[in-house]
């Protein structure tokens, strides 16, 4: 019986779903915004969530459990110096799943999960146009 057991699978094994998160929440910090399969951001929010809170308590061995964690130095200074600040007042709920449809292929039901206050930045899309 599967009672009280928290967690997806996904389809994956214990170390292929780590190195997925781990790559996910890192992507996550680095573009602000990604679109996923709605499982996986329901699963990668509580990650994200705890990672802005280690930001948030600001010390040196915060720092290194981010960064034992996600992939990228620079992310995790980007975590540490400027998306910290982003949410200093607020306590919790750092980030929005939003629903976007099915994707093509599969039917598998899509999200874009973003940080709380992501602005795109529209100057560079209409430049590109």
């Amino acid at each position: 019986m599967r009672h009280a057991k928290s967690g997806r699978k996904l389809g994956r094994t214990s170390s292929h779903r780590e190195a997925m998160f781990r790559n996910m929440v890192t992507s996550l910090f680095e573009h602000e915004r990604i679109v996923t399969t709605e499982h996986k951001a329901k699963e990668l929010r509580p990650i994200a969530e705890k990672m802005i809170t280690l930001a948030k308590r600001g010390d040196l061995h915060a720092r290194r459990q981010a960064l034992s964690y996600m992939r990228s130095k620079n992310v995790v200074a980007k975590l540490f110096d400027q998306i910290k600040d982003q949410f200093a007042d607020r306590n919790g709920g750092y980030t929005r799943i939003i629903r976007t449809g099915v994707r093509a292929g599969d039917a598998a039901p899509m999200a874009i999960i973003e940080l709380v206050g992501y602005q795109e930045d529209l100057g560079e899309a209409e430049a590109q146009n």
